[in-house]
């Protein structure tokens, strides 16, 4: 289940991406606030993983409530881009996908963060940090076409798939948690169709969402 909202995005682009994971993953795509039906318990096997390219604000207790409950009773996320810029004033958000792209200055465990940059349509390198982790495997150093965001918060303890030397971004651009009982992939690249067309990126996508689904390590 893709969930999407809260920033344009190039729709075909995108859509043939999912669709060039191939036939053992079918995906369908709902957008908030619609898409916060989809986290009520009664709705929860209705997919199997959650894909997040959304950049939505707005929320309730009651909706946030479930949305976390959602993903701690194990259901898989793969975040991706502008979804680690979602949610200001949720900050169990920042947990659940392990990172935050902040609009203002913004205080975590009595630190205090200034805000993060971004730049627009940048070359630079990624480079994988093992091929040994699912998410990775076969996956070689790559060179993108994207957008870069800096100073974002990645939360101690993650663990580190994808790092770049470019100094127009945080180091850290991918990285795997766990939330409750479910696995998290978030993967900071992803802004526009160069991305979705890359097929290192593509790879990564497709074992992301594999992996993820696979349950707890």
């Amino acid at each position: 289940m893709v969930i999407t909202g809260g920033h344009g995005y190039k729709v075909e682009q995108f859509n043939q991406m999912l669709s060039s994971l191939g036939p053992g993953i079918t995906w369908e795509v709902a957008e908030f606030p619609g898409a916060y039906d989809l986290f009520l318990p009664e709705n929860r096997d209705k997919y199997d993983v959650l894909v997040f390219y959304h950049m939505w604000q707005k929320v309730t207790g009651e909706q946030a409530e479930a949305f976390a409950d959602c993903i701690r009773q194990g259901k898989p996320v793969v975040a991706l881009h502008h979804s680690i810029c979602a949610y200001d004033d949720w900050p169990e958000y920042f947990s659940i996908i392990g990172g935050k792209y902040f609009h203002r200055e913004t205080t975590i465990n009595g630190k205090m963060y200034q805000p993060s940059s971004y730049i627009h349509d940048l070359h630079f390198r990624v480079r994988v940090v093992t091929q040994r982790h699912p998410v990775t495997r076969g996956v070689k150093d790559f060179d993108i076409f994207d957008e870069t965001y800096k100073d974002y918060y990645v939360e101690p303890g993650v663990t580190p798939l994808l790092i770049t030397d470019e100094p127009t971004s945080t180091p850290v651009i991918g990285w795997t948690k766990q939330y409750g009982k479910a696995r998290v992939v978030t993967l900071q690249s992803g802004h526009d169709a160069p991305t979705f067309e890359n097929p290192s990126f593509r790879k990564l996508l497709k074992q992301s969402i594999e992996w993820v689904s696979r349950g707890k390590p």
